[in-house]
């Protein structure tokens, strides 16, 4: 799961930027096709987004391809730190059944 906390006008640009981040990884086969899970949340008038996917692998993270590095770098450019968390917030989360 990954938290992006938005600067403030760069709710589009970071929209893209998931969106393209997504659509390298799943045509690169880095990531499963499901579950995928984008939504996007609002802090007091300050917007975030909300992504849960899963890696093929958890060791690809730590060496992506180049055109995830690059797109990782644009996304760093679009995110704040907020509430002590930072711009882009990872955590590993498990799936719960109802």
């Amino acid at each position: 799961m990954v938290t992006y906390h938005a600067k403030s006008g760069s709710e589009a640009a970071l929209a893209n930027a998931i969106a393209r981040q997504w659509a390298a990884a799943n045509r690169l086969k880095l990531v499963l096709e499901t579950p995928h899970t984008l939504v996007r949340g609002d802090e007091q008038g300050k917007i975030y987004f909300v992504e849960i996917f899963t890696w093929r692998d958890a060791t690809i993270p730590d060496a992506p391809p180049v055109v995830i590095q690059n797109i990782w770098a644009e996304m760093n450019r679009l995110v704040e730190s907020r509430g002590g968390r930072p711009g882009i917030d990872y955590a590993a989360v498990s799936e719960v059944a109802p």
